[in-house]
């Protein structure tokens, strides 16, 4: 059940930190990247059963 709730909270954030945004275009991908990297240990953590 935390480990549903934090999956989408952090897609939630990924897709925030998109730089499709006015405010954020100059940020680059740099946001994303590491949300992303959150998120696929987030993912790779659920698949082996440790959250």
């Amino acid at each position: 059940m935390l480990g549903t709730i934090l999956l989408i909270i952090l897609v939630l954030i990924l897709i925030g930190a998109l730089p499709t945004w006015p405010h954020s275009n100059a940020w680059g991908y740099y946001p994303s990247g590491g949300v992303g990297v959150i998120l696929i240990i987030v993912i790779i953590l659920l698949l082996m059963g440790r959250i």
